[in-house]
């Protein structure tokens, strides 16, 4: 695939993605994910997008908790 951003080309890589879903922000691991070799940007596909939100709507384990503070600039 090609990045909209660069025109980099890029590969599958396993990622952190930081997800909101009712309010709430989760961090997901191992997400599949297309990654831009040349500047980064990620990109998910649809299908993985919907899993996550079925993942965290059902019960799911919690690996962490971590602690976030929220501020203004």
């Amino acid at each position: 695939m090609i990045c909209e951003f660069c025109g980099g080309q890029t590969t599958k890589k396993k990622v952190k993605r930081q997800h909101w879903l009712h309010g709430k922000l989760y961090l997901v691991e191992n997400v599949e994910s297309e990654v831009c070799t040349e500047c980064g940007e990620r990109y998910f596909h649809a299908k993985i997008l919907d899993e996550i939100d079925n993942l965290l709507e059902a019960k799911h384990e919690v690996k962490e908790r971590l602690e976030v503070e929220v501020v203004s600039l």
